[in-house]
């Protein structure tokens, strides 16, 4: 009950911050936090989730958003869609799906740049709201130690033996994927999951499975997905908008949590595309998103042709 007490105020403390931040920006969308969500026509909210302090002095921010309409919303990097100071990333989303998305990506401020305060803009429906980041309060800063019965981040990667990745900023792949309109292409991603559970615990008696979920992140059009081997990921738990992500689209259990996934990803436009791929281990009873753990994204870029 104290574990669950203290995530539960934590996250209070994460959302009031986040609204004072927005509602210094605009009074209006502060007032409308609060009232159901629209069908269409209301903008899509950023958010600083909170800062890790990493070993080499740098700090790394995790971002997320909230889409209150009942649609996507698509808002293109640029002006309207841009992290200042430029130069330290451009990973945020254009493609806004509905719900509350927690560490969709993350910008590294190095440690020669310590004290630096990110802003995220987007301006959407008329309407500008930016959040900002940096090294501050502790009530923000993250972790990636143990939880109560043993989940950590799960490491991610694009290959059995190749580098991995871990946390909202994960891995970004160096080799990007050609496909065509024509032609659907196979994205694949390995997984591991490290965390080391009691297995005295009879929540534990047998390892756990893994999910990875494929979304649109950025592209001038249209993704289609088919998981391949795609099954139900098992979660007993009440669900609530502040203890789990939107639901995705396209998922893929990873079985004992250890081993490959894939999906096939059809285009409707050439161009651009980075597809973000978000492995979670959500079904032990002390990772949630409610406490920002535990997930990994991996970022696979696409060139699509006609």
């Amino acid at each position: 009950m104290r574990v669950m007490s203290s995530l539960v105020i934590r996250a209070a403390l994460v959302l009031l911050v986040n609204a004072l931040m927005i509602t210094s920006i605009s009074a209006q969308s502060g007032d409308r936090l609060l009232r159901p969500a629209p069908g269409a026509g209301t903008p899509v909210i950023p958010f600083m989730e909170g800062w890790y302090g990493n070993e080499d002095g740098s700090v790394t921010l995790s971002f997320g958003y909230q889409n209150r309409n009942r649609e996507p919303v698509r808002i293109p990097a640029g002006d309207n869609n841009r992290i200042e100071p430029q130069g330290l990333g451009d990973m945020q989303p254009e493609f806004f799906l509905p719900g509350r998305h927690h560490g969709v990506f993350a910008v590294t401020i190095p440690a020669n740049m310590d004290g630096t305060t990110v802003w995220w803009h987007l301006i959407s429906e008329g309407e500008e709201l930016k959040v900002p980041g940096e090294r501050g309060p502790t009530a923000y800063e993250l972790d990636r130690n143990p939880r109560p019965q043993g989940s950590v981040q799960p490491l991610v990667g694009f290959s059995e033996s190749g580098p991995v990745g871990v946390g909202p900023e994960g891995i970004v792949s160096k080799q990007v994927v050609e496909a065509s309109i024509d032609e659907p292409v196979t994205l694949e991603v390995w997984t591991n999951d490290p965390s080391r559970h009691d297995p005295s615990d009879p929540r534990y008696a047998k390892p756990l499975d893994s999910r990875v979920s494929w979304y649109l992140h950025q592209g001038p059009g249209e993704v289609d997905f088919i998981a391949h081997e795609s099954m139900p990921f098992l979660d007993t738990r009440p669900a609530t908008p502040l203890s789990r992500n939107a639901p995705p689209q396209h998922a893929v259990v990873v079985k004992e949590s250890v081993g490959p996934a894939r999906v096939t990803a059809s285009f409707s436009e050439p161009g651009e595309y980075l597809i973000r791929a978000r492995l979670d281990n959500w079904e032990a009873s002390d990772s949630d998103a409610l406490d920002q753990c535990c997930w990994s994204n991996a970022y696979q870029r696409v060139r699509v042709t006609e």
